[in-house]
C-alpha cells in the first residue's frame, strides 16, 4: 500500500465528521450507536438527513450540502481513499450539515432506524449487469430502503449507464412506485429549475467529453409489503465491458 493511501487512511481515522464500520465490527457491535439519533447526536438539529449511496468522492455530497444548509448530508460508500477527497475538503471548509460513513451499502440498515432518512441519491452506481442482488435499485435493495426513509421518500438515480436506467424504469413500474421526473438526456433539458441536477462529478465530465448522455429519475418509495423483481432482457453496456476502470467507446 502506498504511503498517499495510508496517509488518507490517517487523516480518515481523524476526521470527526467520518464513521467507518467493517461487518465484523458491526456484528460485535450489534448495532451502531447513533442509529436512530443521527440528528440529536451529531447534527443537532431536526432537519431532513439525505443519504448519497455510493458517494465515491464524496463530490456530490459536498456540493449539496453547500447548496442546502437546511438539510443533513451524509454519503456512504465502501472506499476509503476516494472518499478522503470529499472528506477533507467539507473538513477544511467546516461544512456542518455533512458527514460519511464508510461501510459496506448491503449493511445501511444497521445505521439508520425506521423513517430517519427523508432522501436517498444514488450518483452513478455500478450497474451491476452480472449480479441482479447487487444492484442499488433491485428488489433487495428496495426492502432496504424502505426500512429507514420516510413513507414516501425520494430516491433519485443518476447514471450514464442505459442498462440501470432501464432496469431501474421496469423495477419503478413493475412496483407501480409514482414517479415524479425521468429522463434518459437530462443535460438536452432547460433544467427544471433544479439547481443540485446540474452538479456534474469528475467521472460524469468524463462520460459527457465522451458522448454519452447522463439519464435520470426521481421516484417516490412508497411501502409495499411485496416486491416484484424485473424479468426482462436489457441490452448490456457495451462500453462496460472491460470494467468499470477500463471504460471505452
Amino acid at each position: 500500500m502506498g504511503k498517499n493511501k495510508l496517509a488518507k487512511f490517517a487523516d480518515m481515522a481523524s476526521f470527526p465528521h467520518v464513521f467507518q464500520f467493517s461487518s465484523e465490527q458491526l456484528r460485535k457491535a450489534c448495532t451502531f450507536e447513533m442509529r436512530g439519533s443521527w440528528r440529536q447526536s451529531f447534527f443537532k438539529n431536526d432537519h431532513p438527513i439525505v443519504l448519497e449511496l455510493g458517494c465515491g468522492k464524496g463530490e456530490y455530497t459536498v456540493q449539496m450540502a453547500k447548496m442546502f444548509p437546511d438539510k443533513n448530508f451524509i454519503g456512504v460508500d465502501i472506499k476509503g481513499a476516494r472518499m478522503w477527497t470529499g472528506a477533507k475538503e467539507s473538513f477544511e471548509q467546516g461544512l456542518q450539515n455533512l458527514a460519511f460513513l464508510r461501510t459496506d451499502i448491503g449493511m445501511i440498515e444497521h445505521f439508520f432506524s425506521e423513517g430517519e432518512v427523508s432522501e436517498i441519491w444514488l450518483t452513478f452506481p455500478d450497474p451491476q449487469m452480472k449480479k441482479t442482488n447487487k444492484r442499488l435499485t433491485s428488489t433487495n435493495f428496495l426492502r432496504k430502503y424502505q426500512k429507514i426513509l420516510l413513507p414516501g421518500g425520494h430516491i433519485h438515480l443518476k447514471t450514464d449507464s442505459n442498462f440501470m436506467f432501464v432496469y431501474t424504469s421496469e423495477a419503478v413500474k413493475l412496483n407501480k412506485y409514482p414517479v415524479e421526473f425521468t429522463t434518459d438526456n437530462l443535460y438536452a433539458l432547460d433544467l427544471i429549475n433544479n439547481p443540485v441536477l446540474e452538479i456534474k462529478t469528475f467521472y460524469e465530465q468524463q462520460w459527457l467529453q465522451r458522448g454519452l448522455t447522463i439519464k435520470y429519475i426521481c421516484f417516490l418509495l412508497e411501502p409495499r409489503s411485496e416486491f416484484f423483481e424485473p424479468d426482462l432482457e436489457i441490452e448490456k453496456d457495451s462500453y462496460r465491458s472491460f470494467g468499470r476502470n477500463r471504460r471505452t467507446l
